[in-house]
Protein backbone atom coordinates (compact mmCIF):
# COMPACT_ATOMS: atom_id res chain seq x y z
CA UNK A 1 0.00 0.00 0.00
CA UNK A 2 2.78 2.42 1.05
CA UNK A 3 4.66 1.80 -2.35
CA UNK A 4 1.48 2.27 -4.43
CA UNK A 5 0.98 5.90 -2.34
CA UNK A 6 4.83 6.65 -3.28
CA UNK A 7 4.11 5.39 -6.69
CA UNK A 8 1.34 7.59 -7.09
CA UNK A 9 2.78 10.99 -5.33
CA UNK A 10 6.04 10.73 -7.69
CA UNK A 11 3.58 10.63 -10.91
CA UNK A 12 1.65 13.05 -9.76
CA UNK A 13 5.20 15.40 -8.61
CA UNK A 14 6.36 14.81 -12.23
CA UNK A 15 3.36 15.83 -13.65
CA UNK A 16 3.09 18.62 -12.21
CA UNK A 17 6.62 19.86 -13.17
CA UNK A 18 6.38 18.45 -16.49
CA UNK A 19 2.75 21.44 -16.54
CA UNK A 20 5.13 23.82 -14.72
CA UNK A 21 7.67 23.62 -17.47
CA UNK A 22 5.29 23.44 -20.45
CA UNK A 23 3.65 26.80 -18.71
CA UNK A 24 7.36 28.95 -18.45
CA UNK A 25 8.35 27.56 -22.01
CA UNK A 26 4.74 28.67 -23.28
CA UNK A 27 4.98 31.82 -21.31
CA UNK A 28 8.65 32.61 -22.72
CA UNK A 29 7.93 31.85 -26.34
CA UNK A 30 4.69 34.11 -26.73
CA UNK A 31 6.68 36.71 -24.66
CA UNK A 32 9.83 36.49 -26.96
CA UNK A 33 7.14 36.46 -29.64
CA UNK A 34 5.69 39.50 -28.54
CA UNK A 35 9.04 41.09 -28.17
CA UNK A 36 10.11 40.49 -31.30
CA UNK A 37 6.33 41.62 -33.33
CA UNK A 38 7.47 44.80 -31.46
CA UNK A 39 10.50 45.81 -32.93
CA UNK A 40 10.96 47.71 -35.64
CA UNK A 41 7.76 50.02 -34.95
CA UNK A 42 8.14 53.79 -33.89
CA UNK A 43 8.90 54.27 -30.32
CA UNK A 44 6.46 56.29 -28.13
CA UNK A 45 7.26 59.74 -28.16
CA UNK A 46 8.62 60.85 -24.66
CA UNK A 47 9.62 64.38 -23.07
CA UNK A 48 12.78 65.69 -24.25
CA UNK A 49 15.23 64.60 -21.39
CA UNK A 50 18.80 62.77 -21.49
CA UNK A 51 18.89 59.24 -21.59
CA UNK A 52 21.84 57.28 -20.99
CA UNK A 53 23.24 55.73 -23.48
CA UNK A 54 25.46 52.74 -24.47
CA UNK A 55 27.96 53.47 -27.37
CA UNK A 56 29.26 49.84 -29.08
CA UNK A 57 32.84 50.72 -30.73
CA UNK A 58 34.30 47.95 -32.97
CA UNK A 59 37.77 48.20 -34.38
CA UNK A 60 38.86 49.44 -38.03
CA UNK A 61 36.18 51.28 -39.35
CA UNK A 62 33.51 50.87 -36.85
CA UNK A 63 34.94 53.55 -34.15
CA UNK A 64 35.42 55.39 -37.02
CA UNK A 65 31.58 55.28 -38.44
CA UNK A 66 30.33 55.60 -35.18
CA UNK A 67 32.51 58.83 -34.08
CA UNK A 68 31.01 60.09 -37.39
CA UNK A 69 27.28 59.44 -36.49
CA UNK A 70 27.78 61.11 -32.49
CA UNK A 71 29.35 64.01 -34.02
CA UNK A 72 25.74 65.10 -35.61
CA UNK A 73 23.43 64.24 -32.14
CA UNK A 74 22.75 66.28 -29.68
CA UNK A 75 25.14 65.30 -27.10
CA UNK A 76 23.43 66.56 -24.50
CA UNK A 77 20.35 64.50 -25.27
CA UNK A 78 22.59 61.48 -24.96
CA UNK A 79 23.84 61.20 -21.62
CA UNK A 80 25.98 60.10 -19.58
CA UNK A 81 27.84 58.08 -22.23
CA UNK A 82 29.34 54.82 -21.74
CA UNK A 83 31.71 53.91 -24.45
CA UNK A 84 32.72 49.70 -24.83
CA UNK A 85 34.94 47.85 -26.93
CA UNK A 86 36.43 44.72 -26.95
CA UNK A 87 38.64 43.71 -23.93
CA UNK A 88 41.87 43.53 -26.97
CA UNK A 89 41.03 47.16 -28.65
CA UNK A 90 42.74 49.73 -27.06
CA UNK A 91 42.99 52.26 -30.00
CA UNK A 92 39.17 52.70 -30.39
CA UNK A 93 38.39 53.68 -26.50
CA UNK A 94 41.74 56.38 -27.11
CA UNK A 95 39.83 57.16 -30.32
CA UNK A 96 36.51 58.25 -28.37
CA UNK A 97 38.47 59.32 -25.32
CA UNK A 98 40.18 61.98 -27.74
CA UNK A 99 36.90 62.80 -29.28
CA UNK A 100 35.47 63.79 -25.88
CA UNK A 101 38.39 65.58 -24.64
CA UNK A 102 37.52 67.96 -27.61
CA UNK A 103 33.84 68.74 -26.89
CA UNK A 104 35.40 69.82 -23.05
CA UNK A 105 38.00 71.89 -25.31
CA UNK A 106 34.93 73.19 -27.70
CA UNK A 107 32.02 73.97 -24.66
CA UNK A 108 34.06 74.11 -21.94
CA UNK A 109 31.66 72.25 -19.95
CA UNK A 110 33.09 69.05 -17.51
CA UNK A 111 31.71 66.53 -20.37
CA UNK A 112 34.03 64.06 -19.10
CA UNK A 113 32.28 63.79 -15.79
CA UNK A 114 29.33 62.05 -17.17
CA UNK A 115 31.16 59.61 -19.59
CA UNK A 116 32.67 56.04 -18.61
CA UNK A 117 35.43 54.18 -20.94
CA UNK A 118 34.56 49.87 -20.51
CA UNK A 119 35.87 46.74 -21.89
CA UNK A 120 34.39 43.28 -22.76
CA UNK A 121 35.62 40.28 -23.40
CA UNK A 122 35.24 39.21 -27.48
CA UNK A 123 32.90 36.38 -28.26
CA UNK A 124 35.33 34.94 -30.81
CA UNK A 125 38.85 36.38 -31.87
CA UNK A 126 40.12 36.46 -35.44
CA UNK A 127 40.80 33.17 -36.44
CA UNK A 128 39.66 31.46 -33.42
CA UNK A 129 38.30 28.01 -33.60
CA UNK A 130 34.64 27.70 -34.17
CA UNK A 131 34.85 24.97 -31.49
CA UNK A 132 37.02 27.18 -28.59
CA UNK A 133 34.41 29.76 -29.00
CA UNK A 134 31.33 28.32 -27.71
CA UNK A 135 33.30 28.89 -24.03
CA UNK A 136 34.06 32.25 -24.98
CA UNK A 137 31.21 33.37 -26.22
CA UNK A 138 29.55 31.72 -22.95
CA UNK A 139 32.00 34.21 -21.01
CA UNK A 140 31.16 37.53 -22.85
CA UNK A 141 27.34 37.00 -22.31
CA UNK A 142 27.95 36.95 -18.71
CA UNK A 143 29.97 39.42 -19.18
CA UNK A 144 27.38 41.79 -21.23
CA UNK A 145 25.06 40.70 -18.58
CA UNK A 146 26.98 41.82 -15.55
CA UNK A 147 27.59 45.32 -17.30
CA UNK A 148 23.82 45.63 -18.68
CA UNK A 149 22.80 44.99 -14.91
CA UNK A 150 25.03 47.43 -13.80
CA UNK A 151 24.89 50.62 -16.10
CA UNK A 152 21.24 49.76 -17.10
CA UNK A 153 21.45 52.12 -20.32
CA UNK A 154 18.24 53.59 -21.46
CA UNK A 155 19.77 53.36 -25.21
CA UNK A 156 22.33 51.18 -27.25
CA UNK A 157 24.08 52.54 -30.42
CA UNK A 158 26.08 49.80 -32.66
CA UNK A 159 27.00 49.86 -35.87
CA UNK A 160 28.45 46.42 -36.92
CA UNK A 161 31.43 44.96 -34.62
CA UNK A 162 30.69 41.47 -33.35
CA UNK A 163 31.09 42.95 -29.85
CA UNK A 164 27.83 44.41 -29.68
CA UNK A 165 25.70 40.95 -29.73
CA UNK A 166 26.01 39.91 -26.36
CA UNK A 167 24.99 43.28 -25.30
CA UNK A 168 21.93 42.85 -27.60
CA UNK A 169 21.21 39.85 -26.70
CA UNK A 170 20.93 40.44 -23.00
CA UNK A 171 19.39 43.44 -24.11
CA UNK A 172 16.49 41.68 -25.83
CA UNK A 173 16.51 38.67 -22.91
CA UNK A 174 15.41 41.33 -20.28
CA UNK A 175 12.51 42.69 -22.31
CA UNK A 176 11.16 39.11 -23.13
CA UNK A 177 11.38 38.57 -18.97
CA UNK A 178 9.51 41.94 -18.74
CA UNK A 179 12.25 44.58 -18.09
CA UNK A 180 12.59 47.16 -20.67
CA UNK A 181 15.66 49.00 -19.51
CA UNK A 182 17.30 49.56 -23.47
CA UNK A 183 16.54 50.48 -26.48
CA UNK A 184 18.46 48.76 -29.26
CA UNK A 185 19.47 51.28 -32.77
CA UNK A 186 21.52 49.58 -35.14
CA UNK A 187 23.36 51.24 -37.85
CA UNK A 188 24.45 49.11 -40.55
CA UNK A 189 28.11 49.96 -41.73
CA UNK A 190 28.60 52.07 -44.78
CA UNK A 191 30.94 49.25 -46.14
CA UNK A 192 27.76 46.84 -46.54
CA UNK A 193 26.07 47.90 -49.67
CA UNK A 194 24.33 44.75 -51.32
CA UNK A 195 24.42 42.53 -47.75
CA UNK A 196 24.37 42.90 -44.20
CA UNK A 197 27.28 41.67 -42.04
CA UNK A 198 26.95 39.00 -39.85
CA UNK A 199 26.19 41.19 -36.80
CA UNK A 200 23.48 42.79 -38.57
CA UNK A 201 21.54 39.85 -40.38
CA UNK A 202 21.40 38.01 -36.79
CA UNK A 203 19.38 41.23 -34.97
CA UNK A 204 17.27 41.76 -37.94
CA UNK A 205 16.32 38.42 -38.66
CA UNK A 206 16.04 37.96 -34.87
CA UNK A 207 14.20 41.63 -34.69
CA UNK A 208 16.39 42.06 -31.70
CA UNK A 209 17.14 45.86 -32.82
CA UNK A 210 14.22 48.11 -31.94
CA UNK A 211 15.39 50.26 -34.76
CA UNK A 212 17.06 48.92 -38.17
CA UNK A 213 19.06 51.78 -39.95
CA UNK A 214 20.87 50.84 -43.88
CA UNK A 215 22.74 53.70 -45.63
CA UNK A 216 22.29 52.08 -49.02
CA UNK A 217 18.61 51.93 -50.67
CA UNK A 218 19.03 48.96 -52.16
CA UNK A 219 19.76 47.43 -48.97
CA UNK A 220 16.52 48.60 -47.59
CA UNK A 221 14.83 46.99 -50.52
CA UNK A 222 16.39 43.64 -49.70
CA UNK A 223 15.75 44.01 -46.17
CA UNK A 224 12.64 45.83 -45.89
CA UNK A 225 12.12 46.45 -42.17
CA UNK A 226 15.35 48.67 -42.16
CA UNK A 227 15.43 52.28 -42.47
CA UNK A 228 17.24 54.30 -44.98
CA UNK A 229 19.02 56.62 -43.66
CA UNK A 230 21.16 58.01 -46.75
CA UNK A 231 25.44 58.01 -46.19
CA UNK A 232 26.30 58.74 -42.97
CA UNK A 233 29.83 59.39 -43.55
Amino acid sequence: MEKGNGCCFFTTTLNATILLVVLITTFVLIRALYVMYQSGKPLRKTALQSVSTLIVLGSGGHTAEMLNLLSMLQKDKFTPRVYIAAATDNMSLQKAHLMEKSLVDTTGGNVLESVQFMQIYRSREVGQSYITSVGTTLIAIAHALWIMIKIRPQVILCNGPGTCLPLCVIAFLFKVVGIRWSSTFYVESIARVRRLSLSGLLLYKLRMADQFFVQWPQLQKKYPRAHYVGCLM
